[in-house]
C-alpha cells in the first residue's frame, strides 16, 4: 500500500480483534484485574464527537492496562428508559420500545467503526426485561431490609412531563428534562432511605483520593451536614392539636433577635388553617405553583400570609411573635418552620421590611462596635462563624466570641434550660423514586383491598411492561391498561391492582456497573464475578452527574452490600473518577429579516482569512468554542469524520489538543492536520520496513530518544495527560524521521512508536506492527519498558553567544572541565569568524548552561 488508507486498514483490524476475542473479559487468577468504565449513553440515535472523546479516553486506559499485563473489563451498555422515548412515541405515533432499540442498533453501528476495545458480549440496555427484572428483585430485597418505604409527601411535579422529580432533578426551579416550572403536589410515593446513609456518604468522601475535589465538594454540600438547635415555640390561639411549632436552626445564637415565625404552605398547621380560610387556601395554592429549588426560592419575591396566630418566645413568655405562612419555606427541609431574625439574615430582612416587622439586632461587628442594625435599605449583617463578633443580646450577656463558639454556647444554654436539644441534621432527603410514566422499570408491588400493599413474588419477575399501550391521552398509560394493571394478590389470590408508577431512571444507572460483571446472571449479581471485578478501577464521565448519578450509585452500593448482593469492599463502587471536558465547535450564524439568528452547518461554511462565508458569498458570524448543540447546527458527526479521515484521526485529535479535563474545540483544520500526521507516520514506517541500511553511530542517540519516549508517554497515559503523551509522540516521530541510524534500530524504534501510539490509534498501530514484523497483534503485545540507563544524559548541548547573540552550539561531556569547554568554544567556526584572529575580551562558561564570548 503506497499511502495511508484508513478505509481499508481499520475494518481489517477490527475483524482481527473480533476473531481473536481480544477484548472479551474472563476471570483469571494469573493476572491482576482492571475494570474501566465510561458512563453509558442514552440511546438518542446519534453519537456525537463528545461521545468519541469520552470513550476514547476509556479505551486508551483499557488498551494500556491490557498491554501492561492486566485482565481488563471494559463493557458498554445503554441507559435506555426515560421520557425522550415516550415523547418520541407521542410525536410519531410509534412505540418507545421500537424507537429505543432502533436507536441502540444505530448507535452500536456508529460506535464499532471507532475501534473501541469493548467487550460487546456483555452489552445490555436498561430497558431489557432481563435487566430490569433483576432491578425489581433488588427493590424487593431493599423493601425487606427496610430501605424502601411509601408515604404521602409533597413532591416536585413537572406539569409538562407529568411526573415527579427528585430535588436533585430540579434545576433553577425547572424540570431537568422538560424545562417546565416545577410545582409542589402531594402524592403517595415510594422512597429509598438514602438519608440513613447521609453521614456515612459524607464521611467516606475523605477516602476518595482519586476523585476530583470539585465533585467531592459538590456532594458534601448537597448532603449538607449541619449542627444546630431543635426546639419548639408554644402557640397562642392555634387550632387544637397545634400547640407547638417545632423549629430547627443552625444559628441559635440569633434567637434573641427573633421577630416572626414562618411556616411552609405545606406545614400541618397551614393545611389545617386553609380549610376554613379561602384566602389562605388561595395563597398556599399559589405557593405550590412556584419553583422548589433553593435557588429559585431565594430569587423569588418573598411573600407571606399572616395567620393571626402568635407564639411565645421560649425565654420570655410575654414576648409574642406573629406566625406567617411564607412562600420561601419548604416542608422537606428542617421542620418546615423557621424563626426569622431580620437583622442578620437577608431573606428574613426582605420579608420583615415588606410586612413591617421588627428588626432586632443580636450583635455588632468587632470592627464596628457602633453598628447594631442594618442601615436603611442596606443589607443584613451576617458575620462569618469563624470570626469574633460582639454579642449585645447573647445568652451570656454582652460578650465577644466567634459565631461557632456562640452557637455551641446557645445550644448548651437551651439544653440546660430545657428549651431544646442540639442535633445534627443533613440537607439530604430520602430519594423519591416513583415516576408517573410508562417507559420505566415497573415497581413490583400489588395493592390488595384485603392485604394492603404487598410485594410481588420473585418467581413472577420480571413484571414486564405491556406492549399494547397508547399515548393519545396525557398521563401514564399503565393507569388505563386493565389487563396489565389488574392482577391477583400474591398473598391471598384476590383481585388486586399493580402499582402503576415506574422507577426513576437514575435507579437504572445506580447499579449497572455491578451488573456488567455478570450480565446474564439469574440473580442481580454473581458473587464470584462481582467479588473479582468490582470495584470499577477507573470511571469516566461528565461532572454534571456529580450529585445525581454518582451519589445515588454510592448509596446503592451500600444497599446492595446490606442485602447480600455485593461484598463489603464495594461500598465505594468507583475507586477513581475522571470528569472530562466537552468538545466544542464554532457556531456559524446569520440573521433573518426579523433579526433572529439562523444557524448553518459547518460543512456549508467556507473559511477564508479567519472569516466564514456561505456559497452565495454571505458572510457569517462566527461564535468560537461553543458547546455543541443540535439546535445550533454545530454538532460534528463522527460518522462523517470516519468516512473522510478514519477513526484513528478522530481519536488522535480529540486527545491531542487539550488536557482531557478541559474543553477542546473541534476544527476542520485540526482534523486535517491530525490526518496528515498519521499519514506521515504510515509513510515513515513503510520506508523503514524497506530499508536495509547498516548500523551507524546514530544508533545510540535514536535508542535514547526511544527510551525517553517510552518513559514520557507511559507517564502521560498513567496520569491522564494524553495531550502531553501525544506531544512526546510527535517529537519522537520527528527524531525517528531525522535519524540516520541503521535499519534494524530504526525498525525497533518504529515498532516501539507503534506500540506507544496503539492506545490512541489502534488500527494504524496494528498495521505498522504487522508491516515491521511484529509478532501477533499489537493489542496483545507487552508495553515497552524504558531502560533507566538510557534516560541518563552523558552529554549536554551548550549554546554559544557572541556579544549577546546566539551563534552556534557545542555538544560536550557533562563532566568536561571548564578549560576544555573553553577550547572547544574558541574552536567553533562562528567564534573563529567573530574573533578574526584576535582574542576575546571575555570568555564566560556557565557549566551545563551556556558559553558567552565577548569580542
Amino acid at each position: 500500500m503506497s499511502r495511508y488508507d484508513p478505509a481499508s486498514i481499520e475494518p481489517k483490524w477490527q475483524e482481527a480483534w473480533d476473531k481473536a476475542g481480544t477484548f472479551e473479559a474472563r476471570r483469571s487468577a494469573d493476572k491482576p484485574k482492571y475494570y474501566v468504565l465510561e458512563m453509558f449513553p442514552y440511546p438518542s440515535g446519534r453519537i456525537h464527537i463528545g461521545h468519541v472523546r469520552n470513550y476514547t479516553m476509556g479505551d486508551v486506559i483499557a488498551r494500556y492496562k491490557l498491554s501492561t499485563g492486566h485482565n481488563v473489563l471494559h463493557p458498554m451498555g445503554f441507559d435506555a428508559f426515560g421520557m425522550p422515548a415516550e415523547n418520541a412515541a407521542m410525536a410519531s405515533g410509534g412505540h418507545p420500545k421500537d424507537w429505543t432499540y432502533s436507536n441502540i442498533d444505530t448507535m452500536v453501528g456508529q460506535m464499532k467503526p471507532l475501534g473501541f476495545g469493548l467487550d460487546w458480549s456483555r452489552m445490555f440496555a436498561t430497558c431489557d426485561p432481563e435487566y430490569y427484572g433483576q432491578q425489581q428483585a433488588l427493590f424487593l430485597d431493599f423493601l425487606e431490609a427496610g430501605l424502601v418505604y411509601r408515604k404521602n409527601a409533597v413532591v416536585n411535579w413537572d406539569p409538562v412531563d407529568m411526573t415527579v422529580l427528585a430535588n436533585e432533578q430540579v434545576e433553577d426551579g425547572r424540570g431537568w428534562r422538560s424545562g417546565a416550572l416545577v410545582e409542589r403536589k402531594e402524592l403517595t410515593q415510594w422512597f429509598f432511605k438514602i438519608s440513613d446513609y447521609a453521614g456515612e456518604l459524607l464521611d467516606a468522601l475523605e477516602g476518595l483520593d482519586d476523585w476530583p475535589a470539585k465533585v467531592k465538594l459538590m456532594q458534601a454540600n448537597w448532603i449538607g451536614r449541619s449542627r444546630g438547635l431543635q426546639f419548639a415555640f408554644s402557640t397562642v390561639d392555634a387550632p387544637e392539636g397545634h400547640d407547638r411549632i417545632e423549629v430547627y436552626t443552625t444559628r441559635p445564637d440569633t434567637l434573641m433577635g427573633a421577630s416572626f415565625v414562618g411556616i411552609s404552605p405545606d406545614h400541618p398547621l397551614a393545611r389545617q388553617l386553609e380549610k376554613d380560610n379561602p384566602e389562605l387556601a388561595a395563597f398556599n395554592a399559589e405557593c405550590r405553583r412556584t419553583g422548589t429549588s433553593e435557588e429559585a426560592l431565594e430569587k423569588a419575591e418573598k411573600k407571606g400570609f399572616d395567620t393571626g396566630i402568635t407564639v411565645r418566645h421560649p425565654f420570655d413568655t410575654a414576648w409574642e411573635l406573629p406566625v406567617y405562612v411564607a412562600n420561601f419555606i419548604l416542608m422537606d427541609y428542617g421542620t418546615g418552620a423557621i424563626f426569622g431574625c431580620p437583622a442578620h439574615d437577608q431573606r428574613d430582612l426582605d420579608f420583615a421590611r415588606k410586612y413591617g416587622l421588627p428588626v432586632v439586632s443580636t450583635y455588632a461587628s468587632a470592627e464596628d462596635e457602633g453598628r447594631t442594625m442594618p442601615e436603611d435599605g442596606g443589607p443584613a449583617y451576617v458575620p462569618p462563624k469563624s470570626e469574633p463578633v460582639i454579642y449585645v443580646r447573647g445568652f451570656a450577656g454582652e460578650t465577644e466570641q466567634t459565631g461557632e463558639a456562640a452557637i455551641e454556647a446557645a445550644i448548651a444554654f437551651c439544653e440546660e434550660n430545657g428549651v431544646g436539644q442540639g442535633v445534627t441534621k443533613y440537607r439530604l432527603r430520602d430519594w423519591g423514586l416513583s415516576r408517573q410514566r410508562y417507559w420505566g422499570c415497573p415497581i413490583p408491588v400489588v395493592h390488595c383491598d384485603t392485604c394492603g400493599v404487598v410485594p410481588e413474588k420473585k418467581e413472577n419477575l420480571p413484571i414486564a411492561l405491556p406492549d399494547d399501550v397508547s399515548f393519545d391521552v396525557p398521563g401514564n398509560p399503565l393507569d388505563r391498561h386493565p389487563t396489565w394493571r389488574d392482577c391477583a394478590c400474591p398473598v391471598c389470590g384476590a383481585d388486586a391492582k399493580r402499582e402503576t408508577d415506574t422507577m426513576d431512571t437514575f435507579v437504572d444507572s445506580s447499579w449497572y456497573q455491578a451488573r456488567f460483571t455478570a450480565p446474564r446472571a439469574e440473580t442481580p449479581t454473581d458473587p464470584n464475578e462481582a467479588g473479582y471485578w468490582m470495584n470499577v478501577d477507573q470511571y469516566i464521565g461528565g461532572v454534571e452527574h456529580a450529585i445525581l448519578h454518582l451519589l445515588y450509585a454510592r448509596f446503592f452500593a451500600r444497599a446492595m452490600i446490606k442485602t447480600g448482593h455485593l461484598p463489603e469492599k464495594c461500598a465505594e463502587p468507583f475507586s477513581a473518577l475522571f470528569t472530562q471536558g466537552m468538545v466544542t465547535h464554532a457556531i456559524y450564524q446569520t440573521r433573518n429579516a426579523e433579526g433572529r439568528p439562523v444557524y448553518h452547518y459547518p460543512e456549508d461554511v467556507q473559511l477564508r482569512d479567519g472569516k466564514g462565508y456561505l456559497s452565495d458569498g454571505t458572510e457569517v458570524e462566527i461564535i468560537p468554542s461553543a458547546k455543541m448543540s443540535k439546535s445550533k447546527n454545530n454538532v460534528v458527526d463522527p460518522v462523517a469524520i470516519i468516512s473522510t479521515y478514519g477513526a484513528d484521526t478522530a481519536r488522535w485529535f480529540v486527545l491531542s489538543d487539550s488536557p482531557p479535563e478541559r474543553d477542546v474545540e473541534w476544527t476542520a483544520s485540526g482534523a486535517e492536520a491530525a490526518h496528515k500526521h498519521l499519514g506521515r507516520v504510515y509513510r515513515l514506517a513503510a520506508e523503514i520496513a524497506d530499508s536495509d541500511a547498516p548500523s551507524t553511530k546514530e544508533d545510540e542517540p535514536l535508542l535514547r530518544e526511544m527510551h525517553k519516549a517510552i518513559h514520557d508517554v507511559t507517564m502521560g497515559v498513567e496520569s491522564f495527560g494524553f495531550n502531553a503523551a501525544i506531544a512526546k509522540l510527535y517529537a519522537f516521530t520527528n527524531a525517528l524521521a531525522k535519524s540516520r541510524a541503521g535499519a534494524e534500530v530504526k525498525r525497533q524504534a518504529a515498532r516501539t512508536l507503534a506500540q506507544l501510539m496503539a492506545p490512541m490509534t489502534p488500527h494504524l498501530s496494528e498495521e505498522i506492527w504487522s508491516m515491521l514484523g511484529g509478532e501477533g497483534l499489537i493489542a496483545n503485545a507487552p508495553w515497552p519498558v524504558a531502560d533507566e540507563a538510557m534516560l541518563v544524559e552523558d552529554t549536554v548541548t551548550l549554546p554559544i553567544q557572541v556579544n549577546g547573540k546566539r551563534r552556534g552550539e557545542i555538544e560536550v561531556a557533562k563532566d568536561l572541565p571548564k578549560e576544555e569547554v573553553e577550547k572547544l568554544a574558541l574552536a567553533h567556526e562562528a567564534v573563529v569568524r567573530a574573533l578574526d584572529g584576535g582574542q576575546p575580551k571575555k570568555l564566560i562558561v556557565v557549566p551545563g548552561r551556556i558559553v558567552n564570548v565577548v569580542v
